[in-house]
């Protein structure tokens, strides 16, 4: 039995840990909040199997600054951080071509494709299942016409096997009759899922963790400890905690760590806000994503999520107060009627690869030590396979799928 030390507490870390107990290894999780204090709790809540298409698809280029420049728009900037988003931006934005967006669909198929099975393997007898709601997931337009102006997106879809149903007018209306008339066409999206509480969620799995023997710490991993070359441990807090190996899962905070790995990773932090109507009037029957506002809404546990917005300005920024704003707007807009009793925001940081492809490996320099990092807005939806193939990985196991296109040797400084 190995001793493993897991740096980073969200569901890849949680999942990471579960998969290797399962194969009856001793593991630590060591967290600087602690399990689900980041954007495993705050996110869409939704298993977007569907998502593979990146943001960085044909004509982003041509439309982000007037994005930038609309406050109507799910796309912020905070200006004084350009000069240092500058350079990342350009790799982001050299993807944005039908080749790469193919390319990338391609990689995050095999994370994501099959998200409700992987979520349900991993909460099976964990106490998490409660959480876990199988169903379908819409993707609402105004219009036929605009659902077909997305038509690539949607033939990479197709490509990698997912089907859905067309609902229109009258039958979009009778599938939910939450939307306003203006919201005509909608693509229903079945074999998804949601959680109806994310943070919970994580949080009952990391419990599990410790009930199976796991330990649970907090504190901040600042370095690691080498013998002759190979990593035997971490230095947690002012102490140092022994491991035969290390699994770095700390999200948009890696590039400190992993450049004491060997690795210069362009990790950028994508600011996701979200919005918590609690006691909502209206609730649509699923997770939806209104395409016009590029915002998801979530059904939850007494309330209605909204997320979506997507910002650019480093860790260490306040909120700002414009994407609450336009949550609240477009909600309004696509639920006639909608009131609710109290309302909650929230903003972190998604680990934002200029590839949009996650890290998902062994350190080239540093053997023993795993990275499972930068799923952007994916992280949920494909954190239960990115741990499963980093406790195969660390234990020796065969994968079966090419982990070529995540290696983190594509970053070896």
């Amino acid at each position: 039995m190995s001793e493993f030390v897991i740096v980073g507490a969200g569901i890849v870390g949680v999942s990471t840990a579960i998969w290797l107990q399962r194969a009856g290894h001793s593991v630590t999780l060591v967290d600087r909040i602690g399990p689900a204090g980041g954007t495993s709790h705050g996110n869409g809540g939704v298993l977007a199997s569907c998502a593979i298409v990146p943001v960085t698809g044909p004509g982003l280029i041509a439309k982000a600054p007037s994005m930038l420049l609309d406050r109507r728009q799910p796309l912020y900037l905070k200006w004084p951080y350009l000069p240092f988003l500058l350079p990342w931006l350009a790799k982001y934005l050299a993807h944005a071509n039908e080749a790469d967006t193919r390319r990338i669909a391609a990689a995050l198929a095999p994370i994501i494709g099959e998200s409700l099975a992987d979520h349900q393997a991993l909460a099976a007898g964990t106490g998490a299942e409660r959480w876990l709601v199988p169903g379908d997931y819409l993707y609402v337009y105004g219009s036929r016409s605009q659902f077909e102006a997305d038509a690539l997106t949607w033939e990479i879809r197709r490509a990698h096997g997912f089907t859905w149903e067309e609902l229109e007018g009258p039958a979009f209306s009778a599938y939910d009759p939450a939307f306003a008339p203006e919201k005509g066409f909608a693509v229903r999206m079945s074999d998804h899922g949601r959680i109806t509480d994310p943070g919970a969620y994580v949080q009952a799995l990391a419990a599990h963790v410790k009930r199976q023997g796991g330990r649970i710490l907090k504190g901040d991993v600042t370095d690691f400890v080498r013998e002759n070359g190979r990593v035997t441990g971490v230095h947690i807090s002012g102490t140092t905690l022994p491991a035969d190996k290390v699994v770095i899962t700390t999200g948009a905070w890696s590039k400190p760590l992993a450049a004491r790995l060997g690795l210069s990773i362009p990790l950028e932090s994508e600011r996701g806000y979200h919005l918590e109507l609690w006691e909502p009037s209206v609730m649509p029957r699923a997770p939806v994503m209104i395409a016009s506002g590029k915002f998801v809404a979530t059904p939850m546990e007494g309330r209605l999520r909204l997320a979506g917005i997507l910002e650019f300005g480093g860790l260490h920024a306040r909120p700002s107060r414009a994407p609450f704003k336009l949550l609240k707007n477009h909600a309004r807009a696509a639920f006639p009627g909608l009131t609710w009793q109290r309302e909650v925001e929230w903003m972190g940081h998604r680990p934002a690869l200029p590839d949009s492809i996650p890290i998902i490996g062994e350190a080239p320099a540093a053997p023993g030590v795993f990275l499972g990092l930068g799923h952007h807005h994916v992280g949920l939806t494909g954190g239960p396979r990115t741990g499963q193939l980093l406790a195969g990985l660390a234990t020796d196991t065969k994968p079966n799928i090419d982990l070529s296109p995540y290696s983190p040797s594509r970053f070896v400084k």
